[in-house]
């Protein structure tokens, strides 16, 4: 393995795995919902409109996000595509490139910290953690997101590395000549210098631009641990704080500035009031849960690099005073707890942690730690490899549930996925740590692809927006739809800015005056849609029917396409 570590073999081999597991389903699956298709949608009147300043989902503003990811995919989508095309991947491709940025960045990262072979691990087991492969394949802000902190927190860890080694040379220094030995050798070694510093708070502003303070936080957090921890702070000096926060400040400033005198001051006030606040307060959207929610879904969200990471993380504690060990516990522990403490939560919060736990797993990993061996590590591979198991079956199962019906192929890749899922199971059990680690590579690329490009495309229960949106094409109609009992990002994604989401009588009046269009209404909505209809003398005519179920809300619906009856 260590010829596989040299040159540019690393960053080739982790390029290839990320096109891999990223590029099946970019340009299939369908605009999802809810974020997704918001900052998609956004981003397209973005384009039309001209006003990269003011993020609009139609006529309401968007304060939940500040614009950076939206620059990004308008700069994708001008520079592949056209506002209006209805390709999603030129919208996806800045969040595949920087799940791919994350994974080389870890590798050149780990590679000083830790070792070339670790640092390989490492970037392998971020970029085919399960989280990030679903990110990499969204319109959003988060693997963006982990681009920022993993920048950021390779020159913080370069910063601090080199100044304990400057301190432990003093010592051994100051000891040989209190002994009256000789002194070979330099007492300090050179630290990273002013164009470090320059990247970490050039990624800080950056950050904010993409999602607030979220990588400023896991960067103070890690901070704040080190220097409690070491119980010194002289090595922040050399990070130049007072001038790289004038950096920071003038990479994010100037549109928070454009921003609040477009709206007033709205947008900050309302991204404080209707997001941030209620996310740290409460659980916002019904996405809370009790703390400990992320230490029990880990097997999931980082499989199948959790395979090792659990056993991994529980060993990590014991070699805290290992610099490199050291540092990379205070990145992720108090991020971990903090996300864990919030009552908001979602999968994808505690992704800026996974560098960290990557390359913990990889160095320990390639160390063969006897953690590997215990019988609670071998329980353990076992519950891994259920849930490996189940993702199989999922695969050869849901199409038929949920889509057109059994598919003979996906049978056929579903036993591929267990037959690599049981293949570092069985390594890791017979205690070959390092052909297990190498090997959940080959799972991940057995796996993701088949459920990217071959399962989710075909779920046709799920799509109900884009079943809405095949009838009205087959139906023919002009103009904007009406849409009352179904108000899905997706839908508006699919059918266009003018797409009305109402109730039953607003769908009525559109139809009354658009008599060429249709309306789309759900059964809650159908009597005030029947009752205003007839109260001008108009008679609708249902024109399809599109059954499905909705992930968002978590329940089925039944949609009925109306059209007037024309005389």
């Amino acid at each position: 393995m260590d010829k596989l570590t040299l040159g540019l073999r690393p960053y080739l081999l982790l390029s290839l795995l990320c096109v891999a597991v990223y590029l099946p389903g970019l340009a299939t699956v369908p605009p999802l919902d809810r974020d997704e298709s918001r900052f998609i949608q956004a981003t397209r009147q973005m384009l039309v409109s001209g006003d990269y300043v003011r993020i609009q989902f139609q006529n309401e503003m968007r304060a939940k996000k500040p614009v950076g990811a939206y620059w990004l995919q308008a700069a994708s989508v001008k520079a592949f595509s056209h506002p209006l095309s209805s390709a999603l991947w030129p919208y996806r491709l800045p969040g595949a490139l920087a799940a791919w940025a994350a994974a080389l960045m870890t590798f050149g990262f780990g590679k000083s910290l830790l070792g070339r072979r670790p640092a390989l691990l490492g970037g392998g087991m971020l970029a085919t953690a399960l989280i990030l492969v679903s990110e990499a394949h969204q319109a959003k802000t988060d693997a963006v997101l982990l681009a920022c902190a993993v920048a950021a927190q390779m020159v913080l860890a370069r910063f601090y590395v080199a100044a304990r080694a400057n301190e432990a040379a003093k010592a051994r220094t100051a000891t040989a000549g209190a002994g009256g030995g000789g002194c070979g050798g330099p007492a300090t070694v050179r630290g990273p210098g002013f164009g470090e510093a320059l990247v970490f708070w050039l990624a800080q502003g950056i950050a904010i631009l993409v999602k607030g303070p979220i990588v400023p936080m896991v960067s103070l957090l890690t901070i704040v641990t080190l220097g409690l921890a070491d119980r010194s702070w002289r090595w922040l000096v050399t990070l130049r704080p007072a001038f790289g926060s004038l950096v920071a400040a003038a990479v994010a400033a100037p549109w928070f500035v454009a921003i609040s005198r477009a709206t007033g001051g709205a947008f900050v006030g309302q991204a404080v009031k209707s997001d941030l606040l209620p996310k740290l307060l409460g659980s916002q959207e019904s996405h809370g849960f009790w703390p400990g929610y992320y230490l029990l879904l880990a097997v999931v969200l980082l499989w199948p690099a959790s395979l090792l990471a659990w056993p991994a993380m529980v060993r990590a504690w014991s070699e805290r005073r290992r610099l490199a060990y050291r540092f990379l516990l205070a990145w992720a522990l108090p991020t971990w707890v903090m996300f864990e403490l919030v009552p908001t939560k979602l999968p994808h919060y505690v992704l800026p942690t996974f560098p960290a736990v990557a390359l913990i797993t990889g160095a320990l990993a390639a160390e063969q730690s006897e953690v590997f061996r215990t019988r609670a590590a071998r329980v353990y591979f076992i519950v891994w490899t259920v849930v490996g198991l189940t993702l199989a079956a999922a695969v050869a199962v849901l199409p038929a549930r949920l889509g057109t019906g059994f598919d003979a192929g996906l049978a056929v890749a579903a036993a591929a996925i267990a037959a690599a899922t049981l293949l570092p199971a069985l390594l890791a059990l017979r205690g070959r740590i390092l052909p297990a680690a190498v090997a959940l590579a080959l799972t991940a690329a057995v796996a993701f692809p088949a459920v990217f490009a071959g399962v989710l495309p075909k779920l046709d229960q799920l799509w109900t927006s884009r079943a809405i949106a095949a009838s009205v094409g087959s139906l023919g109609a002009s103009g904007p739809i009406a849409a009352a009992g179904y108000h899905e990002p997706s839908l508006v994604v699919l059918m266009g800015t003018g797409t009305l989401l109402t109730d039953g009588a607003g769908a009525a009046a559109h139809l009354a005056a658009h008599p060429d269009t249709v309306a789309v209404v759900g059964a809650s909505q159908a009597a005030p849609f029947f009752a205003a209809l007839a109260a001008d003398h108009l008679t609708p005519q249902a024109l399809d029917r599109v059954d499905g179920f909705n992930y968002s809300r978590g329940r089925r619906v039944s949609l009925t396409i109306y059209g007037l009856t024309r005389p």
